[in-house]
């Protein structure tokens, strides 16, 4: 029996303001940046787990503050038990009053609590020798259904709906998985679109996306009608009249200038607006939904948890479901809401715009296509094409789709060298 010994938590920020990579309307001048969590055991294999929480900046100190937290649950704890049961894992994480009293179940504690289920979650990988999706679309119906935590979600889901969803799945799983071993899975880019970036800029980075087979861009909008119709005019000339532009305006607008402005831009044929309004406006975007349609609604990076979800999905509020790999509990809640869009037919279409965010939520689109929703229809993942060269597994893209990572793991392990290099304390010090 093997024992954890550290938690090593490390605040690293990367300088993209400097060239405006990840700029928008909300976060004109964003460091990407990683509340990194390192999980070390006594075991003789000497596998660790590594994760992290993005962030763009200030405030990472905070996120890292509450990692460090979270150490008293760990250190000096035997670690085969909580991976053996990764669901009681999470909930018995969760479910500690006093930390739940922060939240509940939202803001950086319930993110620190999902880096380090994600970490346990790399470990169990690595020691499975498979790649996160691999060993999760291995799972069985009910092992699934075990890691998920069904509480505040059995008026729009329960538990044998979501067994129901997962067996009707399971004979297809094998094909499904030679599909995306030799065909990928679907992307789009934003990097195009980034607000700060010249018109000339723009224009060159959507004939580089053409080029490289993908079959969606994104344009960030939201700070001024004027602009965000001549760059959505420069990029529709280029991209043609039939080829998905998809607009993010990063929760800028409130309800009904966002259907005002969709409304201007709409002869631009945008085929989804994300985050049009806060967040954690449910009803707000249900009527954004029904003001704009066909144009898509689609929401997901800042929903702090599955009950969010469920409520947009039960409002009809999005039609396009945006997971990210680090805002909620980790894995075991990202698996509550894959269930909840497979039961409500609406597809999953993660964000990934932040450092680390390609290499970890592709696991989870390529577990939802081979076990849960069976299907890439209408489904991508979102790409950005910076900071990959500091994990040790990068993303791999080719002709516009993701190559399925073979190696062990979640995918958020950073170089040690990387680490330390962009070490705010270090990176700080030397100013």
């Amino acid at each position: 029996m093997s024992r954890i010994v550290a938690l090593e938590t490390t605040d690293i920020r990367f300088p993209t303001s400097l060239t405006l990579d990840g700029s928008d309307a909300m976060n004109p001048d964003p460091d990407y940046s990683a509340a990194y969590a390192r999980i070390v055991t006594d075991a003789a294999d000497g596998v660790e787990g590594h994760s992290l929480v993005f962030t763009i900046g200030r405030g990472n100190d905070v996120q890292v503050a509450a990692l460090a937290a979270l150490a008293e649950y760990l250190v000096g704890h035997s670690l085969e038990p909580m991976l053996d049961d990764m669901g009681a894992t999470w909930r018995a994480l969760v479910g500690d009053s006093q930390l739940r009293w922060l939240g509940p179940e939202k803001g950086v504690m319930h993110m620190a609590i999902g880096a380090v289920i994600n970490a346990l979650w790399d470990i169990k990988a690595k020691r499975a020798g498979l790649p996160l999706w691999r060993l999760l679309a291995g799972m069985s119906p009910e092992e699934i259904v075990g890691l998920v935590d069904f509480r505040y979600l059995t008026n729009a889901l329960t538990p044998s709906e979501a067994l129901d969803l997962l067996r009707a799945a399971e004979p297809g799983r094998n094909e499904r998985e030679e599909r995306l071993l030799a065909e990928g899975y679907p992307a789009y880019t934003t990097s195009p679109g980034w607000l700060g970036y010249s018109d000339e800029k723009l224009a060159r980075l959507c004939r580089e996306a053409l080029a490289d087979g993908f079959r969606q861009i994104k344009l960030k909008v939201g700070a001024s009608l004027a602009d965000d119709i001549r760059r959505l005019r420069i990029a529709r000339e280029i991209c043609g009249p039939e080829f998905p532009i998809a607009v993010d305006a990063n929760q800028r607008w409130e309800v009904s200038e966002a259907i005002d402005w969709m409304r201007a831009l709409a002869p631009m044929r945008p085929t989804w607006i994300e985050e049009p309004t806060s967040p954690d406006d449910v009803l707000g975007h249900a009527e954004i939904a029904r003001a704009i349609a066909p144009i898509r609604v689609a929401t997901g990076e800042h929903a702090h948890n599955r009950v969010i979800f469920k409520q947009l999905l039960q409002a009809s509020a999005i039609a396009v479901m945006q997971i990210d790999a680090v805002r909620v509990g980790g894995v075991n809640e990202n698996i509550a809401n894959l269930l909840l869009a497979a039961k409500f037919g609406v597809p999953v279409c993660p964000h990934a715009g932040g450092v680390g965010l390609c290499e970890a939520v592709q696991h989870l689109s390529m577990f939802d296509y081979v076990a849960v929703s069976g299907s890439r229809d209408g489904r991508m993942i979102e790409y950005v094409d910076h900071l990959h060269e500091h994990f040790v597994v990068p993303t791999v893209i080719r002709d516009g789709s993701y190559l399925a990572p073979l190696a062990p793991g979640a995918g958020m392990e950073m170089h040690a060298e990387s680490r330390a290099r962009y070490e705010w304390a270090v990176a700080h010090a030397t100013v």
